[in-house]
């Protein structure tokens, strides 16, 4: 039974731990204050579990799962150190160009922060105003277009009705003029 009291006490130690790592930090009073309680603690269990093989291997288990939930250690897991200096030798030729890039960015900066820049948006909202005159504008045009092409069609129209209706007065003078020529001749 004491043996299950010091399992349970372990799991509760390691349940606080836990918790006071992930919690946000409190005052160092507080903090050196709950450190040396699970300080006791830690000592009493060990006291505790060096008389129980069952317990030592349960120990080790839970520090092993402590150390798996660091997140350095998944870091170091996901990608070794030979693994990242391989990146960084495959990107060597590269390093140069991305730092000469950077340099470039930096004496670019002024630019960037200068009063021209900065009033884009301003500039932005202007733009649009003028766009949607322009598309208006431009509609205005479209519709003005039609109505010039219209109207230049129904003068072709009239200017073709009116020259063949002057051609056939021609013609009809024409042969008044010749029928009047020839009557005198005949008298």
């Amino acid at each position: 039974l004491s043996g299950q009291k010091a399992i349970l006490l372990h799991c509760r130690k390691s349940v606080l731990y836990l918790r006071w790592i992930m919690t946000a930090p409190s005052p160092p009073s507080v903090c050196l204050q709950v450190a040396d309680e699970l300080v006791k603690v830690q000592v009493a269990l060990n006291n505790i579990a060096g008389k129980r093989e069952r317990i030592k291997i349960l120990f080790k288990k839970i520090e092993d799962v402590i150390k798996y939930l660091d997140p350095q250690y998944i870091d170091r897991m996901a990608v070794p150190d030979a693994m990242k200096l391989q990146f960084i030798l495959a990107e060597e030729q590269a390093i140069p160009v991305r730092a000469a890039l950077l340099e470039q960015v930096k004496n670019l900066q002024p630019i960037l922060d200068s009063t021209s820049i900065q009033a884009v948006p301003d500039h932005a909202a202007k733009l649009q105003r003028l766009s949607q005159i322009h598309i208006q504008q431009q509609e205005k045009r479209h519709d003005l277009t039609d109505s010039v092409k219209t109207l230049l069609e129904d003068y072709n129209k009239m200017t073709l009705l009116l020259s063949k209706q002057f051609v056939q007065w021609n013609e009809i003078l024409t042969r008044l003029e010749v029928a009047k020529q020839a009557k005198p001749v005949a008298e």
